[in-house]
């Protein structure tokens, strides 16, 4: 388990609200306690949550339920709606309980949630309540399959409540241990690694640059997909989408009919992009509360030889990624940091696609490339050391060759100059192309059967490893606890 970075500081570019905090989920440390106040609920549900249509959530049983609560209390949601069971964990902004709502109607399927309880008195004492606060703000910004829904959010006395989505396959860091090998197959790899770089890719495009990726922060749904939570030390920024045309190399071109071709912009202007992740009041909001601009523009990257400028365009393709973000905060997890971020010259959204080469690393030989005996010998490992890729046993011809192409993708990403860095230029798009994801299908990815879907005997084992590898794992809570009509423990946990 790598630590984590202490130190913290603020960005400095006046275009971007950022918030960072020093990572925690791969250590734990002392516990601080904090005295229980008055316990008097004061509700207030946040109109983005109210109201907000998520449409892949439509007839699910969980967002259907909540829906119900909302509809039966006039909107007026509080903790005294919700039975705790017990507490899923802790993190340095508050804890996780696993929860239920009350006298569900009769006949409907029990649902469970995930809520976030933060104790708004202790975040102020300790200087964190902003991050808090930009937390709450990126999840009700988020649709997407594979990020956190927001189900409902309402305050209780001194402290605030998130109520999101409980994933019972726990996270991909102890799905990994629980491997014959400690380590995840190729297949699995590209299968974790697909539906990561969508979240990425969404994240981007609303201005989000996540900074914190990593296996304990991809957790597993109930179906096996995943889902990127933690999002304390994001750096929320603008992003300006374009809609660039792709090309034709010329040794292609007399396999494509002329009608494809169109090199007008006039012709270009129409057509509009398809995002499936988007709701009609996202694309509402994504266009004019966004200071954002869609542009048509040809493709003109020197980077890339696959395109040359006698090559014909033939579509186009959506472009958002928030080049301009900088930051000179120092946070994160060691194992995980960017070039970029050790030297303290400042970083962008190119941080993301690093990690992202950090994840696709671990995943597949059990462990982060440029791990040190300590952390600084990390740190230097990070700036100096050359990537180096150790013997992986291969069955087949066929799996040889994808191990060959992941080792060629995270080459890409592992690129110290940032500038340099595959994802750079146009983000995910580039990412997308290369020949590791050749075969997927994007638009239907989620139509796929994931490598495992836990089931009560996985669950129990991830239970196991991850009460080896923390101080304790949460108990349930009593019988009383259970019926009072709301509870708030009485001191909170941090680590």
């Amino acid at each position: 388990m790598a630590s984590t970075i202490i130190k913290d500081e603020s960005d400095y570019d006046s275009s971007c609200s950022s918030i960072t905090v020093p990572d925690s989920s791969r250590s734990w440390m002392s516990n601080l306690s904090f005295g229980s106040h008055s316990s008097s609920s004061v509700y207030s549900m946040g109109a983005a949550a109210a109201t907000h249509n998520k449409p892949h959530k439509s007839n699910q049983a969980a967002w259907e339920a909540m829906k119900r609560l909302r509809r039966e209390k006039g909107g007026q949601i509080g903790l005294d709606h919700f039975r705790l069971l017990r507490r899923l964990g802790s993190g340095d902004i508050g804890n996780v309980y696993l929860c239920q709502i009350r006298n569900p109607a009769v006949g409907s399927p029990p649902c469970l949630y995930a809520m976030k309880v933060v104790d708004r008195e202790a975040l102020a004492i300790r200087k964190k309540l902003v991050r808090a606060e930009m937390e709450r703000e990126i999840l009700r910004m988020l649709d997407h399959p594979f990020l956190p829904t927001l189900y409902a959010e309402f305050d209780a006395s001194h402290y605030s409540c998130l109520v999101m989505e409980f994933c019972p396959g726990g996270d991909l860091y102890a799905a990994r241990l629980l491997q014959p090998t400690k380590r995840f197959s190729i297949s699995s790899v590209k299968f974790y690694a697909a539906e990561t770089l969508l979240a990425l890719e969404y994240l981007h495009m609303m201005g989000i640059v996540y900074r914190d990726l990593k296996p304990e922060n991809v957790l597993v749904r109930e179906d096996g997909h995943i889902m990127l939570t933690d999002f304390d030390l994001s750096l929320k920024c603008d992003v300006v989408p374009k809609l660039l045309k792709q090309k034709q190399p010329s040794m292609e071109r007399n396999h494509v009919k002329s009608s494809t071709i169109c090199a007008s912009p006039s012709c270009a202007a129409p057509i509009q992009p398809v995002l499936s992740c988007f709701s009609a009041g996202m694309m509402k909001r994504f266009s004019t509360t966004m200071t954002t601009t869609i542009t048509v523009q040809a493709i003109n990257d020197d980077d890339n030889q696959e395109i040359h400028d006698s090559d014909h365009e033939v579509g186009t393709e959506l472009v958002a990624e928030p080049i301009n973000a900088r930051s000179k905060s120092f946070v994160g997890t060691h194992e995980y940091l960017a070039p970029e971020v050790i030297s303290g010259l400042g970083h962008g959204s190119e941080v993301d696609w690093w990690t992202f080469g950090v994840f696709l690393y671990e995943m597949l030989y059990g462990r982060t490339p440029f791990k040190g005996e300590n952390n600084e010998k990390t740190l230097i490992n990070i700036l100096k050391q050359p990537l180096t890729f150790p013997r992986r046993s291969v069955g087949s011809l066929k799996e040889q060759e994808e191990t060959e192409r992941v080792e060629d993708l995270i080459k890409k990403l592992l690129v110290k100059n940032p500038k340099h860095r595959v994802g750079s230029l146009k983000g995910s798009v580039e990412i997308k192309r290369h020949e590791f994801f050749k075969g997927v299908n994007w638009a239907l990815i989620r139509s796929v059967r994931p490598p495992k879907v836990p089931n009560e005997t996985h669950t129990n084992n991830i239970s196991k490893i991850r009460s080896h590898n923390r101080a304790f794992w949460p108990k349930a809570l009593s019988k009383k606890e259970r019926d009072e009509p709301y509870q708030i423990p009485q001191h909170f946990d941090y680590f």
